[in-house]
């Protein structure tokens, strides 16, 4: 039987934003992931392993966070529909696999792209 060790635990927001990432990147109609700023009216497509910087997390208390998602969405899909399930996929894998209470997600859809 395992004994019980006492102590906290505390996880990185920027490993709660890579787990966002990962997550938002295997939602159907997502492209990828953008740059929260634009440059010049053009959403910048980050590569894999830039991730994180597509997600700002933020706490809103000890217990509580909020995620800003920045992403390019695939032409032809439901814009609506593709964001609502991105919000659920995240706060689903944030609070299951992080045990991270999260207050909001908040979908940011800087660019539409063809996919080839």
């Amino acid at each position: 039987m395992a004994e019980v060790v006492q102590g906290s635990m505390t996880i990185a927001n920027d490993v709660l934003a890579d787990i966002a990432g990962f997550v938002a990147l295997e939602c159907y109609g997502v492209v990828g992931m953008a740059s929260p700023s634009l440059r010049d009216g053009v959403a910048q497509l980050l590569s894999r392993d830039r991730l994180r910087k597509g997600v700002v997390i933020t706490n809103v208390d000890d217990h509580n966070v909020k995620v800003d998602l920045y992403i390019v969405i695939e032409h032809g899909t439901n814009l609506a529909e593709v964001s609502r399930n991105l919000v659920d996929r995240v706060k689903y894998a944030l609070t299951h696999d992080a045990d991270v209470n999260v207050s909001a997600v908040d979908v940011h859809v800087q660019g539409i792209k063809v996919r080839k």
